[in-house]
């Protein structure tokens, strides 16, 4: 069963499902969309650099004594980019970077974490030869790391802007370092919230994701090195770290021939299609898993409680409930209890694909590899509820089909049945439309799912910044003006990062509301 677009396809180009990213995505910015750098530094770069899809995040980088400079770009032509999934901008060592060592260096290279000058210039020497203009990323919000300031950009504007209270005396080398001040926070805040924009569908609409040319990890046929790496670790878990020699080769020539391929493909519009699977099955199936979270000692409270489930089922299956369905006896000899619910099962298991078997010979491989993933997403989410559905019927909860009953049915275990079956098949789906702040944040609060470098572990034995004369971290120093201008693409949220977290929260972080306003509290 190919799982990999179970979590690709529904959360591409969203902000709000981390972690360690399996997937890479050639992608267009389109004509007219603005970028955003911001620098300490009166001067447009000569280098490759890190730019924003929102200026909240950019800003960030534009601190030095309280004022700062921010470029705003515009694209002139479409500009070629690949996108890597998950949160691929953490600098953490769990494997957010995996990827795209091997693509600038060949293999994974871990004690690299925080090596991201070396990191983005040779990702550019190598995109280079395929006209490749950047490469996006995820952390709080979106980033591109954009390859030259002057090919397919023109400049809109370059100010001076005040983003900080501005000491005009600076502070005394001997002065201690003020603590984050409620400005500062502000901007974190403001970043975070611009990344929240885009936390669900239609996720971040100015990269344009090409899902034809989709290269992914977690397809067998292509890494069959990590499948055992994987073996018995959760999701969360998942990195590329321990991928074969060979598998990296035949990654690098996969990619290569993806992103230099002149096929267009069958012309499916994919993400359209997912997007209806994903509307039409997942709040549907968070209702089902509401209306189970449910126990009384009444029989008659939980009968009624299993007709309600029963309905919503019947509503997922409502296309496909043929009316010369005839539901056998318990007793019928020779016939599996749930035989009789198959055509309906076919159905609604390939209604969505059916049509476009006919396409296959059109398609690039990893369409099909969408296709074949799909088929097998829609196999499941169809077995799982046709399965709950046919027990309602035979157990008599249907007034659609409404049978004689001999005996009375166990509601109890039936709703406990369906409960697993339910919890079972949502974690396989594992969809981000799913997480959310229950109860719903207030007006003065966002949703926020801990990620980095907010509540992120420091990364272990992080290279020494030569500029940082004291022990705290490079950007606490860069916040306080403690020191010249740091290092380009340096973020602002690093200074945070002994806002600890406990790793077990960290790898599996539950969205949390945070205030938008003072006091600000993570």
């Amino acid at each position: 069963m190919v799982r990999i677009p179970v979590r690709c396809f529904a959360n591409a180009g969203q902000v709000f499902h981390p972690f360690i990213g399996h997937n890479i995505i050639p992608g267009t910015i389109p004509i007219g969309t603005l970028l955003y750098h911001g620098t300490t530094r009166n001067a447009i770069p000569s280098e490759p650099e890190w730019t924003s899809t929102d200026p909240e995040h950019s800003l960030c980088f534009a601190l030095g004594d309280g004022v700062g400079w921010h470029l705003t770009l515009a694209a002139t032509r479409p500009l070629k980019v690949l996108y890597f999934d998950g949160s691929s901008a953490a600098k953490v060592p769990e494997g957010t970077m995996d990827i795209q060592d091997i693509i600038a260096w060949g293999e994974v290279q871990p004690e690299r974490i925080l090596d991201e000058d070396s990191r983005i210039t040779d990702l550019c020497r190598w995109g280079k030869e395929f006209g490749i203009d950047g490469f996006a990323r995820m952390e709080m919000d979106f980033e591109v790391m954009l390859c030259d300031f002057t090919a397919g950009v023109e400049v809109v504007s370059f100010l001076h802007v005040r983003v900080l209270w501005k000491d005009t005396n600076g502070f005394p080398p001997n002065r201690p370092v003020p603590a984050p001040g409620p400005d500062i926070w502000n901007r974190i805040v403001e970043a975070m919230h611009s990344g929240s924009w885009h936390n669900h569908h239609p996720g971040e609409s100015r990269i344009v994701l090409d899902l034809a040319g989709l290269v992914s990890l977690y397809d067998i046929a292509l890494a069959p090195s990590l499948v055992p790496v994987r073996a018995g670790l959760e999701r969360q878990d998942h990195r590329v770290l321990g991928i074969s020699s060979e598998d990296i080769s035949q990654l690098m020539r996969k990619l290569t021939e993806v992103i230099s391929r002149p096929d267009p493909g069958s012309g499916i519009d994919w993400k359209a299609l997912t997007h209806v699977i994903v509307d039409r099955y997942a709040d549907r199936l968070e209702l089902v898993r509401h209306l189970l979270n449910f126990t009384s000692s009444d029989s008659q409270e939980l009968l009624q409680r299993a007709k309600l489930v029963q309905t919503q089922l019947r509503v997922m299956l409502a296309p496909y409930l043929l009316d010369a369905t005839v539901v056998p006896s318990a007793d019928t000899p020779g016939l599996h209890p749930l035989q009789w619910a198959s055509p309906m099962f076919r159905l609604c298991a390939t209604t969505h694909t059916t049509a476009m078997t006919y396409q296959v010979p059109l398609m690039t491989p990893s369409e099909r590899l969408l296709l074949k993933a799909i088929e097998d997403i829609m196999r499941e989410i169809c077995r799982v509820t046709t399965k709950m559905w046919a027990v309602g019927v035979t157990s008599g909860f249907d007034t659609l089909f409404p049978i004689e009953l001999d005996g009375e049915p166990d509601v109890a275990q039936i709703m406990n049945d369906w409960r697993q079956d339910t919890q079972k098949l949502m974690s396989w789906l594992d969809w981000s439309i799913w997480i959310k702040c229950r109860p719903a944040c207030g007006p003065e609060e966002i949703c926020y799912l801990p990620t980095w470098p907010l509540n992120a572990p420091t990364p272990r034995q992080p290279p020494q910044d030569p500029q940082n004369t004291t022990d705290a971290p490079a950007e606490v120093n860069h916040l306080a003006d403690q020191v010249g201008h740091p290092p380009e693409g340096s973020a602002i949220a690093d200074a945070f990062s002994s806002i600890e977290t406990p790793m077990e929260e960290w790898k599996r972080p539950q969205p949390k509301c945070v205030r938008r306003l003072p006091p600000y509290q993570f």
